[in-house]
C-alpha cells in the first residue's frame, strides 16, 4: 500500500460527525481530530464550553456548530440529529462521548442516583444511537457509530462505582448488538474503552499522590493517557481504515487490562 493510499483511508473530507459532550477532555479531542482529518463537526452538550470547541474548528477551516443536547432526554437527541442533517445535509459519524459518574457504596446507593447515571451513560447513549441510526438508514450511505465506554466496563473495583461499571459494561454488549443488527445497512458500530486519561475526571486522583502512584503503576506503561491518544482511535473507527471492523471494543488503557 502506498503512503498516499494509506492517507486516503483516513481522509474524512465531505463527512459530517456529531460528537456528544465536546467541551473538554476526550470529547473535545475527538472533535478536533475529526476536523483535522477533514470532517465537519456538530458539537453537542449542555455547557457553554462547547462553543469554544466549535470556534476552534471553524478557525481550522472546517464547519462546526453547537447544538445544546442533554442526552438523558431522547427528544434532545432527536433534535441534535435532525439539526445536523438540516444544517449539513447528512450525518456520517456519531461519537457517543457524554457520560457521568458517581461514587456510592453499592449498599447505600439510592434509586435516584442509579437512574441518573443510567439515564446518561446507557439509556441516553442508546437513544442517541437510535436517532443517528435512523438518519443513516434513511440516507442509505452507511455510517459509523463510536461509543466511548471505559475499562470499568471490563473490570471491577472497590471504590464504590458499581453503577458506573454496570453502565459501561452495558455499552460493550449494546455495541455488539447494534453492530449485528445494523450491518445490513452498512453502519459500523464500535466502542472504545479508555483507561485513566488526564481529564477533569481524573484531576482529583492526580492531586492525591499515593492514589495516583498506585493507579499509575497499575498501567503497563506507568502513566495516564491523554485525550489525544483516545482521539486517534476515534479517527480510525470513523474512517475507511476500519471498514471491515464492527462490534469491537478497543481498550486505550496503557496496558491496564493486560495484566
Amino acid at each position: 500500500m502506498t503512503k498516499a493510499r494509506c492517507n486516503d483511508m483516513f481522509d474524512l473530507s465531505g463527512r459530517v460527525a456529531l460528537v456528544t459532550g465536546g467541551s473538554r477532555g476526550i470529547g473535545k479531542a475527538a472533535c478536533i481530530a475529526l476536523a483535522q482529518y477533514g470532517a465537519d463537526v456538530v458539537v453537542t452538550g449542555i455547557s457553554s464550553g462547547n462553543q469554544a470547541t466549535v470556534d476552534e474548528i471553524n478557525r481550522m477551516g472546517r464547519k462546526s456548530i453547537f447544538v445544546r443536547c442533554d442526552v438523558s432526554n431522547p427528544e434532545d437527541s432527536k433534535n441534535a440529529v435532525a439539526t445536523a442533517v438540516k444544517e449539513f445535509g447528512r450525518l456520517d459519524i456519531l461519537v457517543n462521548n457524554a457520560g457521568t459518574a458517581t461514587v456510592e457504596p453499592a449498599e447505600d446507593t439510592p434509586v435516584e442516583e442509579y437512574d441518573r447515571v443510567m439515564a446518561v451513560n446507557l439509556r441516553g447513549l442508546f437513544f442517541m444511537c437510535q436517532a443517528a441510526g435512523k438518519a443513516m438508514i434513511e440516507a442509505k450511505r452507511g455510517g459509523r457509530i463510536i461509543n466511548i465506554g471505559s475499562i470499568f466496563g471490563r473490570v471491577g473495583s472497590e471504590i464504590g462505582a458499581s453503577i458506573y461499571h454496570a453502565s459501561k459494561g452495558g455499552i460493550v454488549v449494546l455495541t455488539r448488538a447494534l453492530a449485528c443488527e445494523w450491518a445490513k445497512y452498512g453502519i459500523l458500530v464500535n466502542a472504545i474503552g479508555p483507561g485513566f486519561i488526564k481529564t477533569e475526571m481524573t484531576k482529583s486522583i492526580e492531586e492525591a499522590p499515593e492514589l495516583y502512584r498506585l493507579l499509575r503503576d497499575r498501567h503497563a506503561l506507568k502513566r495516564f493517557g491523554t485525550p489525544e491518544e483516545v482521539a486517534g482511535a476515534v479517527v480510525y473507527f470513523a474512517s475507511d481504515a476500519s471498514r471491515f471492523v464492527t462490534g469491537q471494543n478497543l481498550y486505550i488503557d496503557g496496558g491496564f487490562t493486560a495484566w
